[in-house]
């Protein structure tokens, strides 16, 4: 098996909106807001090659939206998705699996691409994976969260015929985050707090855990347990399920790959007098 860092560039989000509760005075040290309080984001994706397949866990924005929808998150940076495939000597042809975290388009809209009128796969030899109960609250989604769910992101996905899904819920192992089996390298887990059924992968990788935070933990500053996006749908729900993840991640040295850290991608972790935070920090390259 080999993982590769696959950076699609960065945007920005509302510095209030991304750290809830917590007034600007505290978040504002971790990640300075600019003169609209905006901060910076990236969009860091993972390629997973494990024997025949190549495995690419979420996409980031896309770039088939209207030039007024990207106004608002403002995307900067020389990185995107075709570049990094390139740079470690890949194209978007030779994806065999398309893995969505879940469909909010920062993490799906790279997963569809127009050309003329017409909504396409952007990986044409991809099996696309999302979770059914997931799926089924995307194309139907309440009226806090439809902004997150564009149609031109999700519905051509199954119109493809290249859609599957991963069923099943993850019952509590000791009072953990249970897992769901991808391969014999990648479990998956189910998180609700921050929208139903999101899956984090979990990878064995050269005698490490690595886990694929997506936005359970969008960064390293989101750690302490009261850090919790206004995005969260249920987060009571994501306070319990961050709790009990970092009891579980302390206690087994699991690394946590941050997608949208801005600069931090993966870090090890220690407890401290004042909860779980982040130790080491280092780049896939470095195992």
């Amino acid at each position: 098996m080999q993982l590769y860092t696959i950076d699609t560039g960065y945007f920005k989000l509302d510095g209030g909106a991304m750290f809830g509760v917590v007034p600007k005075t505290m978040w504002n040290k971790l990640n300075p807001a600019d003169e609209n309080n905006l901060c910076t984001w990236a969009m860091r994706c993972l390629l997973v090659q494990d024997g025949n397949r190549l495995i690419l866990i979420d996409t980031g924005i896309g770039d088939k939206q209207d030039a007024k929808f990207f106004s608002h998150y403002h995307l900067h940076g020389d990185s995107s998705l075709d570049r990094s495939l390139s740079q470690h000597g890949f194209h978007r042809d030779d994806i065999t699996d398309v893995f969505l975290t879940h469909l909010h388009f920062d993490h799906c809209g790279g997963a569809i691409i127009r050309q003329g009128d017409q909504l396409l796969p952007a990986f044409k030899n991809a099996t696309y994976w999302s979770h059914a109960d997931h799926w089924n609250w995307a194309v139907h989604p309440n009226d806090r969260e439809k902004a997150s769910f564009l149609k031109d992101n999700i519905l051509p996905i199954q119109e493809s015929g290249q859609l599957k899904f991963i069923e099943g819920e993850t019952a509590p192992i000791d009072g953990r985050l249970g897992e769901l089996k991808f391969t014999d390298n990648f479990s998956v887990r189910l998180v609700n707090g921050h929208t139903n059924s999101m899956m984090l992968p979990q990878i064995k990788y050269k005698g490490r855990t690595i886990v694929y935070m997506a936005d359970l933990l969008p960064s390293a500053a989101h750690l302490p347990i009261p850090y919790v996006m206004a995005y969260d749908m249920f987060p009571l729900t994501t306070l319990q399920e961050k709790k009990s993840f970092l009891a579980e991640a302390v206690e087994n040295n699991y690394l946590l790959y941050f997608e949208h850290d801005p600069q931090i991608e993966l870090a090890e972790l220690v407890q401290t007098e004042k909860g779980v935070r982040a130790g080491e920090t280092l780049k896939l390259t470095e195992l």
